[in-house]
């Protein structure tokens, strides 16, 4: 079997590609293969594995070549983030857009000249949602509320979406697409995302960095932990066709979450000395995105695959601390907790 990952390289891409290559089996298949593409090379553990290639560059450079081989299966996660596709429009539509349908594209000359269809899943995003006069939105988003996006990004995901639903019915793809809530806690820098400030609320305060949140502690969101994030694009995967459930996109698991409330478990886990390092500074771009973004979310469809959202927020604070505590600056990642 010969899997890509797009956006292979980062932070979900690198766990997604640990994890296939930790099961060495997909959709009953062994996985031989495993093409990790992005525009910085993967980890240096992922490059060890003999079974990976690392294609470094932007994607839209990349997809020519696409048509000249086959793949099994594609998880599709390069993407610009939010506070970066509302900075510069044209980054947005090039790399989230353009891309995609250069992608599709190339899959679909693979299935013209005769080859197998292959399977795709594509991450979507929660920010596809948002309120519209026309459009009231709920305070909990479900897999069947009306998708009206505020944002460029949360509008090129849902252009995406609609793309792989038509290219998956017209049979050249057999496509999935999967909205990720918002992942955290993220290692290392803060990235341009709108939503970066839900990990660095718990990230900085651990490493003994002050972290200043940019809304108020009254602002709910949907949230999952990185490891739950990775089944569910897996299960995503797996799924039959008649499992996964038509052809629109499915919402994954969410734990709905006060930022308060987050910072509660951080006291619980951390202590107060670290809790105490969070503070509050109101910033009106980053709070004015995140107004329009849902303050919850369900996920039946993905209930139905056995995909369930974390507890407590704890919980995914416990798992960002292991997993620290099993790399190498495990010393500068939590030195604030000593």
């Amino acid at each position: 079997m010969k899997l890509m990952i797009t956006g292979g390289g980062g932070f979900v891409g690198s766990r997604l590609a640990r994890a296939l290559l930790a099961r060495g089996s997909l959709a009953g298949e062994r996985i031989d293969r495993l093409v990790l593409s992005d525009i910085a090379p993967p980890p240096a553990d992922l490059l060890a594995d003999a079974r990976v290639e690392a294609r470094t560059g932007a994607l839209l450079s990349q997809t020519d070549a696409l048509r000249e081989e086959s793949f099994d299966g594609v998880f599709h996660l390069a993407s610009a983030v939010s506070g970066e596709c509302e900075a510069d429009f044209e980054l947005g539509l090039r790399s989230n857009l353009d891309s995609t349908r250069a992608l599709l594209d190339a899959l679909r000359a693979q299935v013209e000249a005769g080859g197998k269809v292959p399977r795709l899943v594509f991450s979507s995003s929660v920010a596809v949602f948002g309120p519209d006069a026309a459009v009231p939105m709920p305070r909990v988003v479900a897999d069947a509320t009306l998708p009206a996006p505020q944002t460029s990004y949360g509008t090129q995901k849902l252009i995406c979406e609609h793309l792989v639903a038509d290219y998956t019915r017209k049979g050249y793809i057999d496509g999935r697409a999967a909205r990720l809530m918002t992942v955290t806690v993220r290692p290392g820098r803060p990235n341009g995302a709108a939503s970066s400030f839900f990990s660095g609320i718990i990230r900085e305060p651990l490493a003994g960095v002050e972290s200043i949140c940019p809304v108020s502690p009254d602002v709910s969101h949907p949230v999952s932990s990185p490891q739950r994030t990775v089944e569910g694009l897996i299960a995503v995967f797996e799924a039959s066709r008649e499992a996964f459930g038509g052809r629109t996109a499915l919402n994954l698991p969410a734990l709905n979450v006060r930022v308060s409330e987050m910072l509660d478990a951080l006291e619980q886990v951390a202590g107060s000395a670290v809790r105490a390092r969070v503070r509050f500074e109101r910033d009106e771009r980053i709070a004015g995105i995140v107004a329009n973004w849902p303050t919850g979310a369900s996920a039946a469809r993905a209930a139905r695959l056995g995909l369930l959202p974390h507890d407590h927020f704890a919980d995914i604070v416990r798992q960002y601390i292991d997993d620290c505590r099993a790399r190498p600056d495990a010393d500068q990642t939590l030195k604030g907790m000593r």
